[in-house]
């Protein structure tokens, strides 16, 4: 596994557990829908982000579509979940525009991993 995969898969790891403490915060600390909402985020950005990683193993060497559309996805929904996480509990705004800009990465990445599909290498079977 290459090292960007590795990385893909640790944040994978991290937006995971980010996704259910803050699902837990919004039912025991603050019923903020931003809360919900950045659990939401942060746990199926992480799946998808796990997904894209697998399938880019098949790929063989180098980067794929998969590959790079896995690092923006987790990127994005990192900092999608974690703005509104930090607004909700703590008042904290990150940056300016970092929700819109976390959004947006995400739907890039989505758009990035789809152009896998067209993508030629070497895989197996």
């Amino acid at each position: 596994m290459n090292m960007l995969r590795r990385l893909v898969v640790l944040l994978a790891g991290l937006m995971g557990a980010a996704g259910v403490a803050a699902a837990a915060a919004g039912a025991h600390m603050n019923p903020d829908p931003n809360l919900t909402t950045a659990a939401y985020f942060l746990m199926l950005g992480a799946a998808g982000a796990l997904g894209a990683a697998a399938f880019a193993g098949t790929h063989g060497p180098g980067w794929s579509f998969a590959d790079i559309g896995g690092i923006v996805i987790a990127l994005g929904a990192g900092l999608f979940g974690s703005t509104l996480g930090l607004r909700a509990l703590w008042e904290i705004v990150l940056f300016p525009m970092s929700a819109p800009i976390g959004g947006t990465m995400l739907i890039a990445g989505w758009l990035v991993v789809a152009l896998a599909a067209f993508e030629r290498g070497t895989r197996a079977g």
